[in-house]
């Protein structure tokens, strides 16, 4: 039997490379896409069975079309497709002048503008396939907090899009979107220190229902699900936050 293809973008780290690891020991095979981290994703694709590495920058659209080929070319198929890719800048939501157009440019064009062109990329062969396609997003879209204003803007564009491709790609195939928290990965650990990174875990600890904070493999868990399984689910933004969305303001 063919294995299943699933093509996992900015999976050289965290939340992504969970995604691949998981769906390899499923027996999937899987592209590792990267931007700049080679060596890392070079790491990722040695815990997975049967990996391609492919590099790209998903905010442009040529990249996307030849992440997509790269993928045709060595398997023929792609199965599931999961939007992993995305950007920041840390400013605090009350300073209005740490951000400009170019910022928030910048931040749609690879956390909104690269999921919509890499669902163009893949449509094709997803309908062939009735695949799936997983859009990662945040608890930012819902509450307006994390890294910055336009970050948590560009999660609820991206929610937003989610529902729309839902409808005008079924019924062959499903869009959702899952919704992180806080979510200890080497992206928090870069931004903040160490140290600091493991502050706000435990104080985002303390605020949610489940006294916990996630790990990417608690993420890639959904997303799975979401591929594998969920097969009268679309369109939605699945929350995996430890129940941060229904924790009252304090």
């Amino acid at each position: 039997m063919t294995p299943k293809v699933a093509i996992i973008t900015g999976a050289s780290s965290g939340i992504g490379a969970a995604t691949a690891i998981d769906l390899s020991n499923r027996g999937w095979s899987v592209v590792i896409n990267y931007s700049r981290s080679a060596d890392e994703a070079a790491k990722v694709a040695a815990s997975c069975k049967d990996a391609l590495v492919v590099q790209a920058d998903v905010s442009e659209d040529a990249e996307c079309r030849k992440l997509v080929q790269a993928t045709l070319d060595k398997w023929g198929r792609v199965d599931a497709l999961v939007n992993n890719a995305g950007t920041t800048k840390f400013v605090d939501h009350a300073d209005l002048d740490g951000l400009d157009a170019d910022d928030f440019l910048r931040i749609y064009k690879l956390n909104v503008v690269g999921p919509f062109q890499m669902t163009r990329a893949c449509a094709p062969v997803l309908k062939t396939s009735h695949g799936a396609i997983v859009n990662v997003s945040s608890v930012a879209s819902q509450l307006g907090i994390g890294s910055s204003v336009a970050y948590a803007a560009s999660k609820a564009a991206l929610n937003a899009m989610t529902y729309s491709l839902a409808r005008s790609l079924g019924p062959e195939v499903r869009v959702n979107a899952v919704c992180p928290g806080y979510v200890d990965t080497p992206w928090h650990h870069t931004a903040h220190g160490s140290d600091r990174a493991m502050k706000i875990a435990a104080h985002y600890s303390g605020l949610v229902p489940l006294k916990d904070y996630a790990r990417p493999e608690d993420i890639a868990d959904a997303i799975v699900w979401l591929i594998e399984g969920a097969r009268q689910v679309t369109g939605e933004a699945i929350f995996v936050d430890g129940g941060l969305h229904i924790t009252p303001p304090r």
